[in-house]
């Protein structure tokens, strides 16, 4: 088993990927720290995000459990083959895009870095596959809902899919139980006003009702 699929494995774990995006990332370490003491074993920062490959850097750095691979760091928002050579060299263990480039995707399959284009039709979720993507990130899921994945993988079930975009504790597991991989989560687990407050508990709390929900859905299926 090669780098990336260990990386893959790893993320589908915790089965859940916080995503990142705030406009100050200051209390990045602690904020990391809360979502993997919640069980969670990947986390996206997002360019979008003012000093993200700075940020990056650092937890690959302070964080322990992304050197040892109990947990990957990966960076989203990531639109072209410039932003990911970027993220890589700063540390991603995986990359994440909004959008289907596939010269990015076939960049970072070429280096052997785990990355999720973004994806809306079959189409789109098939090119995305076949060009490289270790998982294709479904977006914006929430237009779609949970039926959509169980429709595209009746005759693509070799895919990998995550949704991404509107996923909360309500709809978490009826994702997964449609055939998810992992889901996407941003606000409704990073939520900005328990980061300002530095109140890591109540995100390590939420972090764990979102594995608890992912858990219980797998072992539905």
């Amino acid at each position: 088993m090669n780098d990336a699929q260990n990386a893959v494995q790893v993320i589908e774990k915790g089965g859940v990927v916080p995503v990142v995006r705030l406009p100050d990332l200051a209390g990045a370490a602690g904020l990391a720290q809360a979502l993997l003491d919640g069980g969670v074993t990947a986390v996206e920062l997002t360019m979008t995000s003012p000093g993200a490959l700075e940020a990056l850097s650092l937890l690959r750095a302070r964080v322990p459990a992304f050197a040892q691979g109990a947990a990957a760091l990966g960076m989203g928002s990531v639109l072209n083959r410039k932003m990911a050579a970027a993220a890589i060299a700063s540390g991603a263990q995986f990359v994440v895009a909004p959008t289907l480039d596939l010269p990015t995707v076939a960049y970072c399959a070429g280096l052997g870095v785990p990355v999720m284009p973004g994806a809306f039709t079959p189409t789109e979720v098939q090119t995305a596959w076949l060009a490289g993507a270790a998982v294709v990130k479904v977006f914006p899921a929430a237009r779609l809902g949970p039926g959509y994945f169980t429709d595209i993988l009746a005759p693509l079930p070799h895919l990998k899919l995550m949704p991404t975009g509107g996923v909360g504790l309500e709809n978490a597991g009826q994702f997964v139980r449609a055939g998810a991989v992992a889901v996407g989560v941003g606000s409704a687990l990073v939520r900005k006003d328990w980061v300002a407050d530095g109140n890591w508990q109540a995100i390590t709390e939420q972090a764990r009702r979102f594995v608890a929900a992912v858990e219980e859905a797998r072992g539905e299926t």
